[in-house]
């Protein structure tokens, strides 16, 4: 199976780049889903992260508190670490399994640490959607209503950008409309799609 792993800092536009591969009938495995599956009510994982931090970390619904969870592990590094030791195991089994279910010609894996975590070596491929970071901050501030500092701790935390297009094999400029950045993913598709025929082919 061809993989593309597709990764970007946050408030790059990787939705916008997964929602057009989508569109042309490509499988989207993504990260941050199984990363929301893991911690459903009634799952295991949701009990650790109450019994962590406290029954706060909950909404009066019983539902994971997103905003104040960030908040914690943007600030506190050893905190950021036992929760990805905890829960990326079973976010990786999710995935596993979501992977496996695949049945187009290829897959995007969506992660926006597909980097940082080494996961880019299940892929064929890693796909970058690219942005400056002031960019970043600004859409990111704008869409989830948060502090600007509270982003920029954020993407400091995240794969400096320099490092991040390093390991790039394709990068998706997104500086313009979001017609260019459809456009390059259209151009990537046919560029996979002809991989996908030479691979039948050996």
């Amino acid at each position: 199976m061809l993989i593309i792993g597709l990764t970007g800092g946050i408030g790059s536009g990787k939705s916008i780049v997964s929602d057009k591969f989508k569109s042309l009938g490509i499988n989207i495995v993504d990260a941050d889903v199984a990363a929301r599956t893991v911690v459903k009510p009634g799952q295991p994982a949701l009990s650790e992260i109450e019994n962590h931090f406290g029954p706060n970390i909950l909404t009066k619904e019983g539902v994971l508190d997103r905003s104040r969870l960030r908040e914690i592990i943007a600030s506190d590094t050893e905190e950021r670490i036992w929760l990805e030791s905890t829960l990326h195991p079973k976010i990786g089994k999710e995935i596993a399994n979501e992977l496996a279910k695949s049945t187009s010609l290829y897959t995007i894996f969506v992660a926006p640490l597909l980097l940082e975590t080494n996961s880019e070596n299940m892929c064929s491929r890693v796909v970058v959607v690219d942005v400056p970071e002031e960019v970043q901050i600004q859409r990111t501030t704008k869409r989830d209503k948060v502090l600007e500092g509270q982003i920029e701790k954020i993407v400091a935390a995240q794969m400096p950008r320099k490092e991040r297009l390093k390991k790039a094999d394709d990068v998706l400029e997104n500086t313009g409309t979001i017609k260019e950045l459809q456009d390059q993913v259209e151009e990537l598709h046919h560029k996979y799609l002809e991989m996908v025929k030479w691979r039948k082919r050996l």
